[in-house]
């Protein structure tokens, strides 16, 4: 087994934030992997590049979801979840949280978090 990462990029306040990880935790206890670290960067490792710039699509998403309502505390910010598991769960873990922060439904609907996945 190998250590991979999960990246997501959010726009998300505190609550909003406990949420997802509180997400990722449920998902990865239930296929028997391990979180190593968890890590919530402001700024890309990249000095060229931050989450800003690779996820503000999501403060659009969030204001057209939301039309006249402030924003609040909320930021772009990227989730990083090292885990130690095979790739196989690795991709069963990746897409059982995607699907825990925005349950598929016939009818259109907002999500609680606008979210991206690296």
């Amino acid at each position: 087994m190998r250590t991979r990462l999960l990246r997501l990029g959010l726009y998300a306040d505190g609550p909003g934030l406990d949420w997802v990880r509180e997400v990722v935790e449920r998902v990865v206890a239930a296929h028997s992997a391990r979180i190593v670290a968890v890590d919530v960067h402001r700024t890309h490792p990249d000095p060229e590049s931050a989450p800003a710039e690779l996820y503000d699509h999501l403060a659009d998403q969030w204001a057209i979801e939301h039309p006249g309502q402030h924003a609040g505390a909320r930021e772009l910010v990227e989730l990083q979840v090292r885990l130690r598991c095979s790739l196989r769960t690795w991709r069963r873990l990746r897409t059982a949280v995607l699907l825990g922060l925005c349950p598929p439904d016939p009818e259109p609907h907002v999500c609680r978090v606008p979210w991206s996945a690296c």
